[in-house]
């Protein structure tokens, strides 16, 4: 593995500056990221969802060891798990006699309001999970191969091909929006 840089050995010695040099880079897109998965659970928000992924991931810093740009695949990586985790627990906790629960709105980053996520939101649902994923990591939040490959537990090859095929997909998908518009 690549050796730590200056931020990285700041924050594993608990320098607050290090930390929040960090929290700028990553949280934002941490939480517009964890907005397009779907949690299954209205009551898990993507904000609480990525609070508690930097709680564990200041908790396990030591065991980390790379640059502060592979902090965002590791980050990453530990808020899918917490994701996914929500997911099954919702599932197993549904008693409602509904058939489907309410939609709830995502919600927008920290950075403000992002105009046009609810359209993202919508296409991006319309993929299949892991294309859904890549995509979401590489062309919305902004992380590279690797970093994104980090996140998924996926290899920086498969991550290169369920891009390709997810952005394949979307194009398809526009093309055929726009004829059917043009119908109209």
């Amino acid at each position: 593995m690549s050796a730590d840089d200056a931020v990285v050995r700041r924050a594993k010695l608990g320098d607050p500056e290090a930390w929040r040099e960090l929290y700028r880079a990553h949280a934002g897109r941490l939480v517009v990221w964890l907005g397009t998965r779907p949690s299954g659970d209205s009551a898990v928000a993507s904000e609480d969802l990525a609070a508690e992924a930097w709680l564990i991931a200041a908790q396990k810093i030591r065991d980390f060891s790379g640059t502060a740009d592979e902090f965002a695949g590791w980050l990453f990586g530990i808020a899918r798990n917490l994701s996914v985790n929500a997911r099954r627990r919702s599932v197993r906790r549904v008693t409602s006699p509904v058939a489907s629960p309410p939609e709830s709105e995502p919600t927008l980053g920290p950075e403000g309001a992002v105009a046009g996520l609810h359209w993202v939101i919508d296409r991006l649902s319309d993929l299949p999970p892991r294309e859904r994923d890549v995509v979401a990591c590489l062309e919305v939040v902004g992380l590279d191969v690797e970093g994104t490959a980090k996140a998924l537990g996926m290899t920086a090859v498969a991550v290169r091909v369920a891009r390709h095929r997810g952005l394949r997909r979307l194009r398809r998908t526009s093309a055929e929006g726009s004829e059917d518009a043009r119908v109209r």
